[in-house]
C-alpha cells in the first residue's frame, strides 16, 4: 500500500496536522488605506472648486493682483516655510528633551520644563509673536521662535507619555538579554512609543500651519496676508481665499502626518 493510502483521514474533531502547518493569510489593512485616500480627494475636490471660482469671478484690479497664481504660490511658500523651519526645531528640542525628562538622573527636572512649556500654550499666540518681534525684530525670525515656542509642548509631552507608557517588563527583558540602555531605547522604547509621538508631532503641525497666519502681523510672510488683506480692504473674496487656503494646506499636512503614523507604526500595534 502506498504512502498516500497509509496515511488516515482525522477522526471528527481530531485536528488535522497538515492544516495547522498551514500559516493563516496574511491579511492587508486595506480600510484603513482607504479611509487616508478619502481626505486628499476631499482636498483637491475643494480647491478645485476654489480654482474654478476664482477664474470665472469678476475681480476687481486689487483682487486680480491679489489673488494672481504667482501671488498665492508665493504666499504659500512662505507659509510652508514658516511651518517646515519651526517643525523641524521642534522636533530636534523636544523629542531629546522628552528622552532625557524619562531618564531616571533627570526625572526631578520634569516638572520645572513642563511648566516652562506651557508658557507657549498658556500665551496667546499674536502676544507671543509681538513680543518676540519686538526682542528680535519684526520679520522671519520672530515668527519662526514664536512658532517653536508656542508648539513644542505637544511633541514635548507626547515624547514622554509614550516612553513612559511602554511596558517595563519588555525593557527589563531587553537588559536582561544583555542590551546596552541605548539599544534598550533605540531598538525596544522608542519603536513602541512612535504612535504616541507622532499624535504630538500631527497636532503640533496643526497648531503651526494655523498660527503661522498671525506672522503677517510682524511681517513674516504667510497666506495670513491675504486674510488681513481681505478684513482691511473689505474684499470678501480675498479673505475667503486666504481662509480656504490655510485649511486646506492644515487638512494637506495632517493627512501627510496620518500617512507617516500609518507606516511608522510598528506591525504588531496596527
Amino acid at each position: 500500500m502506498s504512502a498516500q493510502t497509509d496515511r488516515k483521514a482525522p477522526a471528527a474533531g481530531e485536528p488535522d496536522d497538515a492544516a495547522e502547518a498551514t500559516p493563516p493569510p496574511v491579511e492587508v489593512d486595506q480600510h484603513s488605506w482607504k479611509g487616508l485616500l478619502v481626505q486628499p480627494l476631499a482636498i483637491l475636490a475643494v480647491l478645485g472648486v476654489l480654482v474654478l471660482w476664482l477664474s470665472t469671478a469678476e475681480l476687481t484690479p486689487t483682487e486680480a493682483v491679489t489673488l494672481s497664481p504667482a501671488t498665492l504660490w508665493n504666499y504659500t511658500v512662505e507659509h510652508l516655510r514658516l511651518t517646515v523651519v519651526a517643525t523641524v526645531v521642534v522636533l530636534a528640542v523636544a523629542i531629546p528633551v522628552g528622552i532625557l525628562l524619562t531618564r531616571r538622573p533627570l526625572r526631578f527636572l520634569t516638572g520645572p520644563v513642563i511648566a516652562v512649556a506651557n508658557i507657549g500654550q498658556a500665551a496667546p499666540a499674536v502676544g507671543l509673536i509681538v513680543l518676540f518681534a519686538f526682542w528680535l525684530g519684526f520679520g522671519f525670525r520672530a515668527a519662526v521662535v514664536a512658532l517653536i515656542v508656542y508648539a513644542i509642548l505637544p511633541v514635548l509631552k507626547n515624547t514622554m507619555v509614550g516612553l513612559d507608557g511602554v511596558d517595563r517588563s519588555l525593557v527589563e527583558a531587553g537588559r536582561g538579554m544583555g542590551m546596552s540602555a541605548a539599544s534598550v531605547l533605540l531598538r525596544v522604547e522608542l519603536p513602541l512609543a512612535v504612535p504616541v509621538m507622532l499624535a504630538g508631532v500631527r497636532t503640533a503641525l496643526i497648531l503651526v500651519v494655523g498660527t503661522a497666519t498671525l506672522a503677517t502681523f510682524v511681517n513674516g510672510g504667510g497666506l495670513g496676508l491675504l486674510i488681513t488683506t481681505g478684513v482691511n480692504l473689505d474684499l470678501e473674496r480675498v479673505l475667503v481665499a486666504g481662509s480656504l487656503l490655510v485649511a486646506l494646506l492644515a487638512l494637506s499636512i495632517d493627512w501627510i502626518g496620518r500617512v507617516v503614523e500609518h507606516v511608522a507604526r510598528p506591525k504588531g500595534l496596527r
